[in-house]
């Protein structure tokens, strides 16, 4: 046999058992890395079982449960009352209405006058945005009990109650920068600052606001405002 043949065919033999060698390794790591994998997840399924029979977690989900509860049934019961919606009410229910809630904007208007119709716009636009305070209005006409008893002389005269008493007023638009083109931020901004509002979290912008939040509007001497 040719000395160089032999030579040849022993060095093919030698790689072929390293490589057999070396993918019987290669085996080995992945059956040991698939080991490791299961036992690790076996692990976790133990450590979840845990956890889940953990009774402080056990006792945070509960009070969790409860409290959106409680806010759902409260929520409910806000709404029962008419929170979330711009409502006009008459005399007669009057005490009922501001008695009932925590936190009561009422607005005595006039129907022929100009800038109760502009008050109405931005209190429509803010009513569903702040749940938590109750949104009314009167017709002043056919509230002369209530609003002698209010000393109310000028209108758009906006009332702020809380649980019941009358703690502020807005009279016309003296405290929105006396122009007839406010925007509805700047009322909301005053009624923040009177505390009859909370401070909304997912707060829009001013052109979010429902038909528009800034609307210029033209006066003329036939429109009567702010008046007796």
């Amino acid at each position: 046999m040719d000395p160089d043949s032999v030579k040849s065919t022993l060095s093919n033999l030698a790689f072929g058992n390293v490589m057999a060698a070396a993918a019987r390794d290669y085996q080995k790591e992945l059956l040991a890395q698939e080991n490791m994998q299961a036992s690790s997840s076996v692990n976790q399924e133990v450590d979840l079982d845990e956890l889940m029979d953990d009774p402080e977690l056990e006792k945070l989900h509960a009070d969790r449960i409860a409290a959106l509860k409680k806010d759902a049934e409260k929520r409910q019961v806000m709404k029962m009352q008419g929170h979330g919606e711009y409502r006009e009410i008459t005399e007669a229910d009057f005490l009922g209405e501001v008695t009932g809630s925590e936190k009561v904007i009422c607005h005595f208007y006039h129907r022929e006058f100009y800038r109760c119709k502009i008050m109405d716009k931005h209190l429509k636009a803010l009513a569903p945005k702040h749940f938590t305070s109750k949104f009314i209005k009167l017709d002043a006409e056919n509230a002369p009990f209530f609003v002698t008893k209010l000393g109310i002389k000028t209108l758009p005269c906006v009332i702020l109650f809380r649980k019941g008493v009358a703690t502020d007023r807005l009279v016309g638009f003296q405290d929105l920068g006396g122009k007839d083109d406010f925007a509805t931020r700047t009322l909301e901004t005053f009624l923040l600052k009177k505390g009859i509002i909370d401070e909304n979290k997912q707060d829009q912008e001013e052109d979010d606001y429902p038909e528009g939040i800034r609307r210029t509007v033209r006066t003329s001497s036939n429109q009567d405002s702010d008046s007796d």
